[in-house]
């Protein structure tokens, strides 16, 4: 037997246990994300205030936008949705460490050192997508939409932009988690390698499909204007060559690991 083997035996426990484990650990999460809503809750405000700046940027100097809301209650769910989504991302790596608590026991020791880079990659990529759509993208695209308006004299009606919170929070937390979620794509394509799903012939072959499929999740996941669709697809498509190549990087690796292996029983 031997010692990876012996490990996962050792970690062995009946499904009862299993079950009063995960409960646990959910519960841990649970409280880990009140206690961050607690504290969210009370900057509410000022968190809303960091999210509506893409849109202050757009509006330009010495110009002061206005959000307004049509139901009485609407500025309310707006900050315990903000609470909410602060609060996910603060306690995103206790629950992340929880779960990882919880599955690494049936983990062979190769498998926990081939896994965890995955883990530690996820924070970072999701943070430069979110990052992107931040800084970059929908200043550029709410900008546009601002163009739109103009004054009685032009068209014989004022046309003004009066976006209300809860739209605006929709569409601002969509782009963020989309395009965060899309940054994710190197993390998902080697996983799904290294579990044999796919290969790096069949990622090569299914390039044109790829670059298809990325301008199809821009224009789901973006505001309906050229710039924010390229802005999402062309990373897209990057990422998909950088998984061809960091999978080919990691094919070189298990390859010369496994020669390295045989020489000495030669």
């Amino acid at each position: 037997m031997t010692d990876e083997t012996a490990d996962i035996d050792a970690s062995k426990a009946p499904l009862l246990d299993h079950l009063i484990e995960l409960r646990g650990r959910l519960l841990k999460c649970v409280i880990a994300f009140a206690l961050c809503f607690a504290l969210t809750f009370s900057f509410a405000s000022r968190i809303f205030g960091f999210l509506v700046q893409p849109l202050v940027h757009a509006y330009g100097d010495g110009v002061v936008g206005k959000l307004i809301y049509t139901k009485l209650y609407e500025a309310f769910f707006v900050e315990i949705k903000v609470a909410a989504f602060a609060a996910l991302c603060l306690a995103f790596p206790i629950i992340a460490n929880q779960l990882w608590a919880f599955v690494a026991p049936g983990l062979y020791k190769r498998e926990k050192r081939a896994f965890l880079p995955f883990l530690l990659a996820t924070p970072i990529l999701f943070t430069m997508g979110a990052s992107l759509a931040y800084f970059f993208v929908m200043p550029a695209a709410f900008r546009f939409f601002l163009g739109f308006q103009s004054s009685s004299e032009v068209t014989g009606i004022t046309q003004e932009a009066l976006p209300a919170m809860g739209e605006y929070l929709s569409l601002v937390m969509n782009m963020i988690l989309g395009f965060g979620v899309a940054f994710l794509l190197p993390v998902l394509l080697m996983l799904l390698e290294r579990a044999g799903i796919v290969t790096r012939t069949q990622l090569k072959a299914g390039r044109r499909y790829a670059i298809v499929g990325a301008f199809a999740i821009a224009a789901v996941l973006t505001p309906p204007d050229i710039w924010s669709q390229f802005a999402l697809a062309i990373p897209l498509i990057l990422l998909y060559e950088i998984s061809i190549i960091s999978i080919w990087l990691t094919e070189r690796r298990r390859a010369a690991a496994s020669n390295g292996a045989r020489q000495p029983a030669e």
